[in-house]
């Protein structure tokens, strides 16, 4: 098979092997439709989209992505991260409860406009820059979007009008006051499926199945409690039809008002893709490709839009139950969406009646499976700039727009980062009681020589660095301890052009006085900078070597022997020659 016609349709790679895992990818398939009931509808109720709009993501949604994507066990569709985004994104424009028209619309158009955004940047091949969004900020924004989403849902936990477009502290400050108003019977049916939800989790054979028992279970409750008689509302009627193939309503004006919405959930929908397939690939062994999933999901936000469907991604939950099932190919994926369109088309009737404080219940669970308390805890213990970066991002969430906070926590993790590398790690080297070169800090028996400064520096020499090295560098000139300095360059990751112009003047300077500056183990990447840039015949090709022996041996010839013979620490081997006259 042509290897090109491949790139642009992946899915011939995996179909020849669909013959041998059909029936695997049947049974997990199914499996997913079954998962997937419950979540299409509360993740459309949190987007403040009818449930049937729920149905249609998770329809249409995965079979492109699985066809164009890279990754077997992904599973896209409707999810809280994406779904939130659309809330947010769109509700500041229109009302889901007085503009439902509107806002349905503008979800949609969100939706390709994200897509659109994700297949530009996979054709660009810009699957690496999902690597400078750290865990951190994903951490903490997924936990401010689970809190989020759950005191959105307390309208309907506690009955309470909450007033539309009400932001966190607003919705707080509101049930706070309002408390005296809370509907008893809604309450009940809220809290009694979200302990029923808890305890099903907990129950081995039917814990992937909690969501959708839950939910039965609690609309019985709902029943047995009088329902709307006592004020109980139900997500009301859900079409029984295949999603409809309807054009956009691509208006430029709406459009630009929803530009940033489109780059941020473009940038977390594949954040959240890309990472959920890197972790179900650490199990599977499967090699993926960045880009081409970037490609698939910008081509399945971009398709699904033409059918009624808002912004998707990858979904962790249906990932993993879909690997645990058996998955083998993305067939599976394909299996799982088909069977909800059969699902939809026969038993759609029945949704009708699932009773919102059911929904609520079952949302406040999925609002507190967001948070990642175990990552939470490990980022508290072993990184302070970490977890400023996690709880920025977390209250940049829960009351900036959600793009501020993504960007803020993005701009802060690359500030610390970049902060962090323009100070790299300069240690000084010294021979030992067992004749080994380690860093000072680590032996009080190290020694160093009088004559010549052992250094290894670990990080790159790039303009952000230079001013940090260059001061330490000062420091060593005018101590006039040692008139030459060695310099162990294997930790050296580049030099830029700022660099490398600093580094030939410095070695100017201490050559001027009657030393040198030497380089052992430089990279070629770092050599090559220094080549084109003419700054080796500034620097000396001479004071360039392979290995830390030769160097030594090299440097001593230019020490200053009256020195040496009155020195007692006799460091080196050309040391204890010049001893016994051997030298």
């Amino acid at each position: 098979m042509n290897m090109s016609l491949k790139k642009i349709f992946p899915f011939l790679t995996w179909l020849p092997l669909v013959k041998y895992t059909w029936k695997d990818d049947f049974i997990a398939g199914i499996t997913g439709t079954i998962i997937v009931i419950p979540q299409a509808v509360a993740f459309a109720m949190i987007a403040g989209l009818p449930p049937i709009y729920g149905f249609y993501t998770a329809m249409i949604t995965p079979i492109i992505a699985a066809l164009f994507g890279s990754s077997y066990h992904l599973i896209s569709g409707p999810t809280t991260t994406s779904s939130i985004v659309v809330f947010a994104v769109i509700s500041k424009f229109a009302s889901p409860e007085t503009e439902l028209e509107a806002f349905i619309s503008l979800a949609i158009v969100l939706s390709f406009m994200a897509g659109v955004i994700k297949l530009i940047m996979g054709l660009a091949k810009m699957g690496k820059l999902v690597n400078f969004v750290s865990n951190s900020v994903v951490i903490g924004f997924a936990a401010g979007a689970g809190i989020l989403i759950a005191f959105k849902q307390l309208k309907h936990v506690f009955g309470i009008q909450v007033p539309l477009g009400s932001s966190f502290y607003e919705i707080v400050n509101y049930i706070i006051v309002h408390i005296q108003e809370t509907n008893l019977y809604v309450l009940t049916v809220a809290v009694g499926t979200l302990i029923l939800a808890f305890i099903i989790k907990k129950i081995k054979y039917v814990s992937r199945l909690y969501m959708l028992i839950a939910m039965v279970l609690g609309s019985i409750l709902a029943i047995l409690l009088g329902g709307q008689m006592h004020g109980i509302e139900t997500v009301g009627a859900v079409p029984s039809n295949l999603p409809p193939f309807k054009i956009p309503n691509f208006n430029f004006e709406d459009m630009r008002l929803l530009t940033s919405g489109a780059v941020t959930l473009a940038l977390l929908g594949l954040v959240e893709a890309v990472s959920i397939a890197r972790a179900v690939a650490l199990h599977s062994h499967q090699k993926l490709h960045n880009n081409q999933e970037f490609i698939g999901q910008g081509l399945s936000n971009i398709i699904s839009s033409f059918f009624s469907s808002y912004a998707s991604s990858g979904s962790f939950t249906r990932s993993g139950v879909n690997y645990q099932a058996g998955a083998k190919t993305p067939l599976s994926a394909i299996v799982s969406a088909v069977g909800l369109m059969l699902v939809v088309l026969f038993f759609a009737k029945y949704a009708s009646y699932l009773p919102k404080p059911a929904m609520g219940g079952i949302i406040l669970l999925v609002g507190y499976n967001l948070i990642d308390f175990e990552n939470i805890k490990i980022i508290i213990k072993s990184s302070k700039r970490e977890f400023i970066v996690l709880m920025i991002t977390l209250l940049g969430t829960l009351f900036l727009e959600l793009e501020t906070a993504l960007l803020l926590g993005i701009l802060i993790s690359l500030f610390f980062y970049l902060e962090k590398t323009s100070k790299p790690n300069i240690a000084v080297l010294g021979k030992n009681s067992d004749d080994k070169f380690i860093n000072i800090i680590r032996d009080e028996t190290t020694k160093e020589c009088p004559q010549l400064k052992i250094i290894r520096i670990d990080g790159s020499i790039y303009f952000g660095a230079v001013e940090g090295i260059s001061n330490y560098f000062a420091d060593l000139y005018e101590e006039n301890k040692q008139q030459h300095l060695l310099i162990i360059s294997n930790g050296v990751n580049f030099i830029d052009v700022a660099g490398a112009e600093w580094l030939s003047r410095e070695v100017l300077k201490w050559q001027k006085r009657g030393g040198g500056i030497y380089f052992v183990g430089l990279k070629i990447i770092s050599q090559d900078i220094l080549q084109n840039g003419g700054f080796i015949s500034a620097i000396g090709s001479e004071n360039f070597f392979k290995d830390k022996y030769t160097a030594i041996s090299t440097i001593y010839k230019k020490l200053d022997k009256n020195i040496c013979e009155n020195c007692d620490i006799k460091l080196f081997g050309e040391c204890k020659k010049l001893l016994y006259n051997e030298y």
